[in-house]
């Protein structure tokens, strides 16, 4: 069974909860072994560590981007065994290096190996703004749009705060220290902000902030094959497709401090002529941000053995009334 109308979008830090795809691993041997593959790769016992781990286990940012990353390919694989392939792939943040499998980018044993890596660079970068500045963290701005947000931050005059994701026309997630993101809550609001979230995240993410990992983050990734991309895949950095493998290793570099321009893959994966979406990992974070940005697509959480039935039973409909 192969859908050509299927776009794979992969989660990314933030989406992680204790027990995640525990149901996959007991309904697919693949995935099983992928468990092992992850475990040898990075260490340490994954099986535990998602099924036994407590949340606090999990928000840790080393543990955090191999759990997330994990899933997000155990999705892959019972996809792939289930004989649906994409056409076109994006990921989230750190979703973005499982969207890169997926696409033929880089090679699976690669990615356990770079996220793990990049794990521990920005723990350590993030320990270093912590040392100078203080407490950190992210929050969902809730009732403005990302060009209103950096607007706002701009005039505010308050540093070490910046628009990091542009999650959807309402919704965009700010970065930095706590003072700076406690400094600009009242006049976000006096912008029209709703509220403003604090999210699960142990570091100011996707902000100049963590420059000083950059150089050892390339230093890294010059040592993995790029590959050219085999389908469509989408930028986190540009919100465009990527062309070839250096690009993309270019782009991984400044991801780690660029804003994530989500809001712009959805629109042009939107006006690509993909009719259906499968998020490809853990919660449902996706599947909200796609509903909310207008797209009329249908999108299915496929973390969950229940929600990968449903894709599956929406494709089988699909062929059936075509037949």
């Amino acid at each position: 069974m192969v859908d050509n109308k299927v776009a794979f979008l992969f989660s990314g830090q933030g989406a992680q909860f204790p027990g995640m795809g525990k149901d996959l691993w007991e309904s697919y041997g693949c995935v099983k072994e992928l468990f092992v593959l992850a475990s040898d790769i990075c260490s340490m016992d994954m099986k535990s560590l998602l099924f036994e781990g407590s949340i606090e286990d999990l928000k840790e940012t080393q543990n955090t981007q191999i759990a997330v990353t994990l899933v997000n390919l155990s999705v892959l694989r019972a996809l792939k065994e289930e004989g649906i392939r994409s056409s076109c792939s994006a990921g989230f943040s750190l979703g973005e290096f499982s969207a890169m499998t997926d696409a033929g980018i880089l090679a699976e044993s690669d990615v356990f190996s770079l996220v793990s890596k990049r794990g521990e660079i920005m723990s350590s970068s993030a320990n270093k703004v912590v040392k100078r500045f203080g407490e950190v963290g992210m929050g969902a701005v809730v009732g403005l749009d990302f060009e209103t947000v950096q607007k706002v931050l701009k005039d505010s005059q308050v540093s070490d705060v910046y628009a990091a994701n542009n999650n959807s026309p309402v919704q965009v997630v700010i970065s930095g220290t706590a003072a700076g993101i406690a400094g600009v809550q009242d006049v976000l609001k006096a912008a029209g902000a709703r509220r403003i979230i604090p999210l699960k995240v142990s570091g100011p993410f996707h902000t100049p902030l963590l420059n000083s990992g950059k150089e050892e983050l390339a230093d890294f990734l010059g040592t993995l094959t790029f590959a050219n991309p085999v389908k469509d895949f989408y930028s986190n950095v540009t919100g465009t497709l990527v062309s070839t493998g250096e690009e993309a290793r270019e782009l991984s570099i400044q991801q780690m401090v660029s804003p994530v321009q989500w809001l712009v893959i959805e629109k042009n994966i939107g006006s690509s002529g993909i009719m259906r979406l499968a998020e490809a990992g853990p919660g449902t974070v996706l599947t909200g941000l796609w509903k909310k940005s207008g797209m009329g697509q249908d999108i299915f959480s496929c973390g969950t053995l229940e929600g990968l039935n449903r894709l599956l039973g929406s494709i089988n409909h699909s062929e059936n009334e075509e037949g």
